[in-house]
């Protein structure tokens, strides 16, 4: 039976902590990311819909977190978007398409939440093909110095990339990865 037939993906809950926080830091070799998703699901931009988990025979082997951000106009006027981070998925199922049905489900769900816009942060050859396309075309701009091919946008309703410019502000939970990514270390995510 293949792989993607018994994977299930469902809404993290408490109990998924322990194990999601695990898989985090097992799938990026390190702690960063798994301490931004403990303060986000705590935070005012958590959307608990949108952190998502995959299991298969009862094992979390992928995860995905959509938090809220803005995006502010010259004008200072404010719309709401999501950002897509982290994407995790435990090394020795990576590259079988865990990310990708995780990263389809999330876009689907914020969809039906009434969300417009999502941004990542992350591989400039893996996002593109979920739709993604360079925020900078699109005047929208990263809060620190990225480069511009691994900042990144999708629409989830047409033409809201046409009605929305400016600034990406993150929740103040991301400046734990702020040093990461201004010393050249993009986020990076399943291939």
């Amino acid at each position: 039976m293949h792989l993607l037939s018994q994977l299930i993906i469902r809404r993290e809950n408490n109990k998924d902590h322990e194990p999601v926080y695990s898989l985090i830091e097992s799938a990026f070799n390190r702690s960063s990311e798994s301490a931004l998703v403990e303060k986000l699901r705590y935070s005012d931009a958590a959307i608990p819909e949108l952190s998502l988990v995959a299991t298969l025979h009862n094992k979390i082997v992928g995860h995905i977190l959509f938090t809220k951000i803005k995006i502010i106009n010259d004008q200072q006027i404010a719309t709401s978007a999501l950002a897509l981070a982290p994407l995790s998925v435990l090394p020795q199922f990576q590259n079988k398409g865990i990310g990708k049905r995780l990263i389809e489900t999330g876009l689907e769900k914020a969809k039906e939440l009434g969300y417009k816009l999502v941004s990542v942060l992350g591989h400039a050859d893996y996002y593109p093909r979920f739709g993604f396309l360079p925020a900078g075309r699109f005047h929208i701009e990263a809060p620190i110095a990225v480069p511009p091919q691994n900042f990144m946008v999708i629409e989830l309703t047409d033409g809201a990339l046409e009605e929305t410019t400016g600034l990406v502000e993150y929740a103040p939970e991301f400046n734990i990865l702020s040093a990461r990514v201004r010393s050249g270390l993009i986020i990076e995510t399943e291939r």
